[in-house]
């Protein structure tokens, strides 16, 4: 028998001005996640067990941007989307498109475990889940009254804006326009200003006892964002990713995370070049980011787990077999 881990996330790029209260309160969730995790492996469920059971936890909770608290498109509705993998035969399964599945996760698993097929997106991926017999809800149960203002604020400063628990007085984004707006940030995605860089996407890595790795990701993505737009976090190797030596699960700038395929490349970096987990995320981080902002969370089969962001913070938390446990926003 080996060593379990597990670590997980809320989302990389913390705004530096977020209330101390409501640092708080993402760290209780996380914990509160961290510790159910725990719980399940000491009884010995298996890795891609536990990350769904966590990732389902934290989209229930409207504290991050997934399920429940999911980012509004552009048309004020939410599209979700997540993916699961199970590291000991590759097996994957993906969603995107969601607007009515209260657990995207647990779809994700579905498509993995009962269709013969990898990823379901929009009309397909509800048709299926309406088969599977799985909750479903009106897509007002995903929205909360913060994100609704939130997205009316973006739209008035034709940005896209991550992060609906950060105070507005002072960020300029009652005033903020593409122009001078977009200059005092300096950040853009395709040309458009993002005025509060704290994209709030789930994720869940566990290594368990018999050294099987497993990945969940989900997300309810951009504030603002087009109808339609599909980040990392469904993505196999971009978002997600779990094999026999590691499972990593990433967040930040999904157009970013895509271009570098992150996950995969934690995994591509401790085959190809023999790195050490930590050694192989801080590679990937540096090398592969290009401009963009991302973090990671990862666990590799001998029961090590390892965190790497370059954004201000991350939300986080991990714990190993040997009693090690933290949860942390900063660096």
């Amino acid at each position: 028998m080996g060593a379990w881990a597990i670590a997980v996330h809320g989302g990389a790029g913390v705004d530096p001005n977020l209330p101390s209260e409501r640092q708080e309160e993402a760290k209780k969730l996380l914990t509160h996640c961290l510790n159910l995790g725990i719980t399940a492996l000491r009884s010995s469920l298996s890795a891609i067990d536990v990350v769904e059971l966590v990732v389902r936890e934290l989209e229930t909770d409207p504290i991050f941007n997934s399920g429940r608290g999911s980012a509004l498109t552009e048309k004020g509705t939410v599209e979700m989307e997540a993916s699961i993998m199970d590291g000991t035969k590759r097996r994957c399964g993906a969603v995107s498109g969601l607007t009515t599945v209260k657990n995207p996760v647990s779809l994700a698993r579905l498509v993995m475990d009962k269709s013969p097929h990898s990823y379901l997106a929009f009309s397909g991926a509800e048709e299926f889940a309406r088969k599977q017999g799985v909750e479903l809800v009106d897509n007002d149960f995903f929205i909360t009254e913060e994100n609704v203002g939130m997205l009316k604020l973006a739209k008035e400063a034709n940005a896209i804006v991550f992060d609906y628990r950060i105070p507005v007085v002072g960020l300029g984004l009652e005033t903020c326009s593409v122009g001078a707006g977009a200059m005092e940030s300096n950040l853009q995605m395709n040309g458009l200003p993002i005025r509060v860089y704290a994209p709030e996407t789930v994720g869940c890595v566990v290594v368990d006892g018999h050294g099987r790795c497993a990945a969940a990701t989900s997300t309810g993505g951009l504030m603002n964002k087009m109808s339609g737009r599909i980040g990392d976090s469904p993505l196999i190797g971009s978002g997600t990713y779990a094999c026999d030596l590691c499972a990593v699960s990433c967040t930040g700038e999904g157009e970013a995370i895509i271009r570098g395929t992150l996950a995969r490349d934690v995994a591509a970096v401790m085959e190809y070049k023999g790195f050490p987990l930590q050694e192989a995320v801080d590679y990937v981080v540096k090398k592969r980011l290009d401009e963009g902002k991302a973090g990671m969370i990862a666990v590799s089969n001998k029961g090590e787990v390892a965190v790497g962001f370059n954004t201000t913070g991350m939300f986080r938390g991990c714990a190993t077999e040997d009693g090690f446990m933290e949860v942390a926003v900063w660096n």
